[in-house]
């Protein structure tokens, strides 16, 4: 191998014949012309940073620390299609997952990395999933030939090098091998064409080639969050589509809740709560630990969509993006050394460079489409530190105890604000039947509902029927399960088509969560699981809104709306009777498609107001 000497001395203090023959085998594979072993010193590491900027990778911002790079511009979100799992034929995993037979993936995806470096450079690195020296720690190796990879791991994950020193030899590690491949005159990926992304189960690792954005290069994004997910659910644990938040009640009480929504169904917001402090954004491991859930941020950074950014709407976000420290811009405008992106409150130059080249208002691509100053897609890479409410114990090794899960998807005519479930097992059920609507702003189909369980579809590495099974178990092994809430903020007037709820109103929806959690408010009792009582809320709007909240608010917002929720149910019912699942949970879908129907018997209408449940 041609390793440079300090590389070696490096691989050989490890002492384990697997990691060199990992390396061997890329090194035999990929054809770099030279190779560099990265460890966990301040100096290796600013290796990275100034290589990134030798390469041209990366180029600077006239502010201190900052830097800016561009992917190609047919490069510029994760490649679902080209993003494949090597199955052998023995796995079924029930729901219609994007795969290839294993031998053939492989046959095809190392034709690719073959040579794939060849004049370029190895870069071998060490991470750690979730925080070192921790029940959470997950070592993994990122072996690639881009500096901005190498360099955007470093603020988004925590160093890894002492981790495999521990090891002892151990294979229990995941790997990646990625390439850029061959480059074009801008430094982007030129075959596109041939763009890959194979995840192999048995080996837990992935290959990646032909690509340079983030979620397909990053091998500890996630591609690692695919085998975390079959290894969570081989050792009873949870890795979870998660932010991990702490409410601030009471009295200085901090409670911490875990939360999963789909895309744009308010994830990133609740998260990032005024007065609350967040653990992390994106993914989550929980384990039980001294008889405790606890819950742990797999990431130290974040790599976050800039667009809409604003110091009116994310003023903590802004501040960070706009003051100096290491940041890496991604597909934004450049215009004499300063950033711009869509929706950032000022004006845009009319004209700059971006992810298109040299750029100007009104160009447009070969298609005849217009070239968005900054792609609607374009990110910020910075750590969790960075941020004023960057909870305490983010690197906590122990985690933080997690008392509460929350479920969120977007839905315009059915579901409640706030609801609590009845327990575990129908929390799982909430969970797994979690819809996200679309609008026409994404999809050009308003209204259609996808069913996406757990906010995971995209990433689930094993059949739905074991993945809920796992949950189901999880509940069981500790002295006291965490409570599960349902939320939507998305509801509407029918008529007007005006949201019920206001942009902040998660505040108060978090805080109700917070007193049921401790005992501390009663709710109401219905057909989907506990609500809150009219007075309660009342309460909690004026403390933490300064806001009148009207008994119409409640009448609109708390309403069964029984015949919208049964439809809902059915829709589930048809779902899973062709999926293989645990009958517990086949029972407790039962369950709730009986209460609803004893109720619309009870009340003979398709909408019961709250007040009328609380009788």
């Amino acid at each position: 191998m041609n390793i440079k000497e300090k590389s070696r001395e490096k691989l050989e203090r490890l002492n384990n014949e697997h990691v060199n023959e990992i390396v061997e085998m890329a090194v035999e594979l990929c054809q770099p012309e030279e190779v560099t072993v990265i460890s966990d010193s301040e100096e290796d590491v600013e290796y990275i940073r100034q290589l990134a900027l030798e390469t041209g990778e990366e180029k600077p911002l006239d502010m201190e620390g900052h830097t800016y790079h561009f992917d190609g511009y047919n490069d510029q979100a994760r490649d679902k299609e080209n993003t494949k799992y090597l199955l052998t034929g023995d796995e079924d995993f029930d729901l219609d997952i994007n795969s290839i037979e294993r031998n053939e993936g492989l046959e095809e995806i190392f034709s690719y990395l073959a040579g794939s470096m060849q004049g370029k450079e190895m870069i071998v690195r060490f991470f750690s999933l979730g925080p070192s020296d921790s029940p959470f720690t997950q070592p993994a190796i990122q072996i690639t030939d881009s500096s901005y990879v190498a360099h955007s791991e470093d603020i988004l994950y925590r160093p890894g090098y002492d981790e495999f020193m521990k090891l002892e030899g151990s294979d229990d590690f995941f790997y990646f091998i990625h390439s850029a491949g061959e480059l074009d005159e801008r430094g982007n990926s030129k075959n596109i064409d041939k763009r890959r992304i194979y995840i192999d189960l048995q080996e837990d690792r992935v290959f990646s080639v032909n690509n340079q954005y983030a979620g397909n290069s990053i091998g500890l994004k996630k591609l690692a969050f695919r085998l975390a997910i079959k290894k969570a659910s081989n050792e009873g644990w949870l890795a979870e589509h998660m932010f991990v938040s702490a409410v601030n009640g009471p009295e200085d009480r901090k409670t911490y809740f875990t939360g999963a929504f789909p895309s744009a169904c308010g994830k990133t917001s609740t998260a990032m709560i005024p007065g609350n402090t967040v653990v992390g954004d994106d993914i989550a491991y929980l384990k039980i630990l001294d008889d405790e859930v606890r819950a742990a941020n797999v990431e130290r950074g974040i790599f976050g969509i800039i667009r809409d950014v604003n110091p009116e709407d994310d003023p903590i976000i802004y501040k960070v993006l706009t003051t100096p420290r290491e940041l890496i811009f991604s597909n934004v405008l450049i215009n004499d050394g300063q950033p711009y992106w869509m929706g950032m409150g000022q004006e845009i130059p009319d004209e700059g460079i971006n992810y298109s080249g040299e750029w100007y208002k009104g160009k447009t691509d070969e298609q005849g489409n217009e070239i968005t100053p900054s792609h609607k897609n374009a990110r910020y890479t910075i750590r969790m530190s960075d941020l004023d409410n960057c909870d305490a114990r983010y690197n906590d090794p122990e985690g933080v105890p997690v008392e509460g899960f929350v479920y969120g998807g977007r839905d315009s005519d059915t579901s409640m604000p706030v609801v609590e479930t009845l327990d575990w097992s129908h929390g799982v059920l909430v969970g797994a039947c979690l819809e996200s609507e679309t609008t026409a702003a994404t999809l050009g189909e308003a209204g259609k509902r996808t069913h996406n369980p757990m906010a995971n579809l995209d990433f689930l590495a094993l059949p739905v029927g074991e993945y809920i099974q796992n949950h189901l178990d999880f509940g069981t092994g500790s002295a006291q399960t965490p409570s599960v809430f349902g939320v939507n903020y998305f509801l509407k007037d029918e008529e007007t088509g005006e949201y019920l709820n206001a942009i902040l109103d998660k505040k108060v929806w978090m805080q109700w969560m917070d007193r049921r959690v401790h005992g501390d408010m009663e709710a109401i009792e219905t057909p989907v699981g506990y609500i809150p009582r009219y007075e309660d809320l009342v309460e909690l709007f004026a403390e933490y809104m300064d806001k009148d909240y009207t008994r119409k608010d409640y009448e609109e917002q708390f309403a069964l709306r029984l015949d919208k929720y049964i439809a809902k149910y059915e829709r589930m019912a048809e779902i899973y009777e062709e999926l293989t699942v645990p009958e517990e949970f086949s029972q407790e879908l039962k369950k709730q498609q009986q209460r609803l129907q004893k109720a619309k018997e009870e009340y003979n209408n398709a909408v019961v107001s709250p007040f009328e449940l609380a009788k």
